[in-house]
């Protein structure tokens, strides 16, 4: 064999097969997560905010764009782990979607509604640079977990240049065609809303830190903070799934049956599925079955408001 600068289409395919040995057929379309770490997006208040970019890469085509999830990974509105979900949303990654984890500026850095603020930004950072990330910019969904399902409902609520919106990319839009809302602490108001949490509504619990109050004290600064709070009829607000653990022990599982229903009452299209014994998370989330139904229902946003299926 000559010793050259081959491309792959020149290249000669090795057609021997020794005494014993398997070849497995493959398509060129089988999919291998890339992992870019720490992608800086915003320097806010002196604060440097990442992504964790995981994208598909095919062997068939290197350059093809992909619909894109923007993940708002939860903490309590605290510091974020923002590496903890990277192995689980490879599921996603796998079904052809690049998927970018935000990190906020947290509750000890910023109170209410910089979270939002960020999660728009970073919206607005991989549309303004989707030719690098191999991102389709005009499929984009936004979902979260936890506090980040907080933040993630509350993007597709605030629409561009709104009461909550710091727009750092000019020009640049943060409209999304949909929401994956997982568990998501969606209302600060529930009495029982957070059942383990003992110091619930105090200004030293996670939501009271967030607020900046007592909310026990000020039910008119929760409501502030509350999802449902803005939804009527005439909000506009894509489609909305919903997952959520049925012994979740940490946000309570009628959060998510609050809102469902306050989007239904209002006309808006939305899902929820209800994860039987499911805690706050784990695996359940991330089966098979569960992601399928992720990718399903955001290959139908797309439709919607694209025109045409993920392919």
């Amino acid at each position: 064999m000559e010793v050259k600068n081959w491309t792959y289409d020149e290249f000669p395919d090795y057609t021997g097969t020794p005494l014993g040995a398997k070849r497995i057929a493959t398509s060129g379309e089988e999919i291998l997560t890339v992992y870019l770490k720490d992608v800086e997006y915003a320097v806010v208040d002196g604060v440097h905010l990442h992504l964790q970019i995981l994208k598909p890469s095919v062997r068939n085509d290197a350059e093809r764009k992909y619909p894109c999830m923007v993940y708002v990974q939860g903490s309590a509105w605290g510091e974020q782990n923002v590496y903890m979900g990277v192995c689980s949303l490879a599921n996603i990654v796998k079904r052809g979607f690049v998927v970018a984890v935000v990190q906020y500026r947290h509750s000890g850095q910023a109170p209410f509604p910089a979270q939002i603020q960020d999660a728009k930004n970073a919206i607005r950072f991989l549309r303004k640079n989707a030719d690098e990330y191999n991102i389709m910019p005009e499929k984009m969904i936004v979902a979260g977990s936890s506090s980040g399902g907080h933040t993630a409902v509350f993007c597709g609520l605030v629409g561009d240049g709104e009461e909550f919106d710091k727009n750092l990319f000019p020009g640049i839009s943060a409209e999304v065609c949909g929401i994956v809302d997982y568990y998501g602490a969606v209302t600060l108001m529930m009495e029982d809303g957070n059942p383990t949490t003992i110091n619930h509504k105090l200004p030293d619990s996670p939501e009271g830190r967030l607020m900046r109050a007592n909310l026990r004290e000020h039910p008119d600064i929760a409501a502030k903070g509350t999802c449902v709070t803005y939804i009527t009829s005439d909000t506009k607000i894509p489609p909305v799934l919903i997952f959520h653990g049925t012994k979740d022990m940490v946000v309570n599982c009628r959060e998510s049956v609050e809102l469902y229903e306050k989007l239904k009452m209002c006309g808006k299209d939305a899902e929820l599925y209800l994860i039987e014994g499911a805690n706050h998370g784990g695996g359940e989330f991330w089966t098979e079955d569960i992601c399928d139904i992720t990718a399903e229902f955001m290959d139908r946003c797309f439709k919607k408001f694209c025109g045409e299926d993920n392919i």
